[in-house]
């Protein structure tokens, strides 16, 4: 993949509604925080370039679809998702249901046609509060799905650049190991088309002449 198109990576932010996707995406990209947010429709589009702390430094340009949790918008949302090279999967901990809606949303992203290759993040959000959540089985099951993890707070800030710098920094990484196996397919692929099958000799048929006297 060319330096260009590394840099424009297409992130989907997916979870229940009220958990606080909007509040985390303003907060990532304008840095601030608005009380009075109001629920997404359908979804809002947002860019921000990030440089990453690579040796050689990356920049990578998130785009960022904040998809709406209402349930009507539900069978709208593999339309935001397809194409995703990453996604932030978004519960609430003072909500504990919102973890299990948070589940499904990773099940549908692994088994999507649209979305299998997707690096996924999980972001418990709202850790400013009292949470109600068992945080340690929400990180247990991230490391076990093998998930990008991180407790968030739109409000302090807490975890928000962090879960995207660690979502570009896999992007990139799992951008590299793509680029470093295309020369051992492409030798494979090669290999292949130049190997041809000899057709197997076939014996001469015997012919019988046979005269009268």
């Amino acid at each position: 993949m060319s330096e260009e198109k590394r840099k424009k990576t297409k992130v989907v932010l997916l979870g229940d509604a009220s958990v606080g996707k909007t509040s985390l995406v303003t907060r990532f990209v304008n840095n601030r925080f608005n009380e009075t947010i109001e629920a997404t429709v359908g979804a809002a589009f947002s860019t921000r370039a990030l440089t990453l702390d690579t040796a050689p430094p990356k920049t990578v340009k998130f785009e960022i679809w904040d998809t709406a949790g209402q349930e009507r918008f539900r069978s709208l949302a593999p339309m935001y998702y397809r194409g995703a090279a990453g996604a932030i999967v978004v519960c609430d901990v003072t909500a504990p249901i919102t973890f299990s809606k948070a589940q499904d949303w990773i099940s549908e992203l692994r088994t999507s046609v649209n979305a299998q290759d997707c690096v996924i993040a999980l972001a418990c959000n709202k850790s400013d509060k009292p949470s109600q959540m068992n945080t340690l089985q929400a990180k247990e099951y991230a490391r076990s799905e093998g998930l990008i993890y991180m407790e968030t707070s739109a409000v302090t800030g807490e975890g928000v650049q962090q879960i995207f710098h660690a979502l570009g920094e896999k992007l990139i990484e799992k951008d590299e190991e793509r680029i470093k196996r295309a020369p051992l397919e492409d030798e494979i692929a090669q290999i292949s088309d130049g190997i041809t099958l000899k057709a197997q000799p076939t014996e001469p048929k015997q012919t019988t002449c046979c005269g009268s006297s």
